[in-house]
């Protein structure tokens, strides 16, 4: 008998009254605080790791940037760059250490394997990106990408945090909804409108160009 209790789900990120009635210059200091102590939390799968721990040493050196590498622990991080390979069996963990992140929290995805599965994005075991189970705020690519390409990703994720406001972050109300999300880019034509699937019913010279002459 399987006794493993259930995961509890958590509950829904809230906005304390300083980030939502705070005046524009104070949310902005906000967001220059957050943009300069970005504690990482690592989650190295594969090589594209090595790539993380070049960037983070002296001859690159990211902690010129505001971002401290190796944060104790997820509960201690803000940001989480996961370089390497996901697999089927790994994003469960990736996932739970994801939320178990405090808010805000931001994501990188750092190489062609994170970002849709690489050369091995056809595997039966290889999650085809990490966005499939954690949501992805700047992606970097290359297999592997070099270290420079990881600090223009920080870069990008810096001014992306100085123009955020958290009220949008986290609104609850005035989002798509799912039908938005999933519609179609292009409707079918349907069925009733022959003209639509075939141009060349309402107008017979459009079938030979030269019918005229």
């Amino acid at each position: 008998m399987d006794v493993t209790p259930l995961p509890t789900p958590l509950p829904a990120p809230k906005l304390g009254p300083l980030a939502r009635l705070a005046p524009e210059p104070m949310k902005v200091v906000l967001n220059w605080g957050r943009r300069y102590s970005l504690w990482v939390f690592n989650f190295g799968l594969a090589c594209c790791a090595i790539e993380f721990i070049a960037a983070s040493m002296a001859r690159h050196d990211f902690i010129r940037l505001g971002v401290i590498p190796f944060a104790p622990g997820p509960r201690q991080a803000d940001l989480m760059i996961v370089s390497g390979t996901v697999t089927d069996k790994m994003a469960p963990a990736v996932k739970r250490l994801y939320e178990q992140m405090p808010e805000p929290k931001y994501v990188i995805s750092f190489g062609a394997c994170s970002n849709c599965g690489g050369p091995y994005w056809d595997s039966y075991s290889v999650t085809k990106g990490v966005d499939q189970i954690i949501p992805v705020d700047v992606y970097v690519p290359g297999c592997p990408p070099r270290p420079e390409a990881l600090l223009q990703g920080i870069l990008k994720l810096q001014e992306k945090i100085a123009r955020e406001s958290l009220a949008e972050r986290y609104a609850t109300t005035g989002g798509a909804s799912v039908a938005q999300l999933t519609s179609p880019l292009v409707e079918r034509p349907s069925a009733e409108n022959p003209s639509a699937e075939n141009p060349s019913a309402e107008n017979p010279s459009a079938e030979r160009p030269g019918a005229e002459a």
